[in-house]
């Protein structure tokens, strides 16, 4: 078993590409809210659907710490030097509604993880294997214990417990094994690998 296992890993690691997602540069051109920007890039203004959160209303409803949310957001993007978008090879790059989906950086920081650990946003609509998930998660675990903001009212809670634990040493061969065969694209397939990889790694410790 354990041949077999050191077999799959190797092998995974050999196919494994370092494509990393595509990133282009943007300028500030209007603040709409903790989780929506226009941002020019090129010739062309986008509006800018942040990926893999939410945060509080401040448009036309005004919810709590939705002004907080998007004075940070306005706040780190206009004292930029440098905006960065980068799209997911996980995602759709835009939404039903025509907006852009991206990871969003000001000066190398990414704003979606900024909003997260200040608990200004909450970790949601995951549709696909995003690129920096895992991180996130683990980020909004340590607001939400801290109770920061969003999280001072509400009580803590596991979302999703039982999708999130873990598959076993079989789940992450198999994980690994979607990856080679099903993968949309070479970084969505390093993704899966990493993941599988990492499971197998954390249940061998347990036998």
């Amino acid at each position: 078993m354990k041949k077999l296992l050191l077999v799959c890993m190797l092998f995974a690691i050999s196919v494994m590409s370092l494509q990393a997602n595509t990133r282009e540069e943007a300028e500030l051109v209007k603040c709409v809210d903790g989780d929506t920007t226009h941002l020019k890039v090129g010739n062309e203004v986008l509006k800018v659907r942040y990926l893999a959160i939410d945060t509080p209303e401040y448009t036309k409803e005004k919810e709590p710490y939705g002004k907080e949310a998007s004075e940070c957001v306005c706040k780190l993007l206009s004292e930029a030097d440098k905006i960065e978008l980068e799209y997911d090879d996980g995602s759709e790059k835009t939404d039903k509604y025509g907006r852009t989906l991206a990871w969003v950086y000001a000066d190398d920081r990414l704003v979606q993880m900024e909003l997260v650990q200040q608990g200004l946003a909450e970790v949601k609509y995951i549709y696909g294997d995003y690129a920096y998930t895992d991180n996130l998660q683990k980020a909004q675990k340590a607001a939400q214990a801290d109770k920061l903001n969003i999280w001072s009212n509400r009580p803590y809670e596991e979302k999703g417990a039982k999708e999130k634990a873990m598959l076993g040493i079989g789940g992450g061969v198999l994980l690994i094994v979607a990856g080679l065969l099903f993968a949309k694209n070479k970084s969505q397939r390093k993704r899966m690998i990493k993941k599988g990889m990492r499971k197998i790694s954390q249940n061998s410790k347990k036998h």
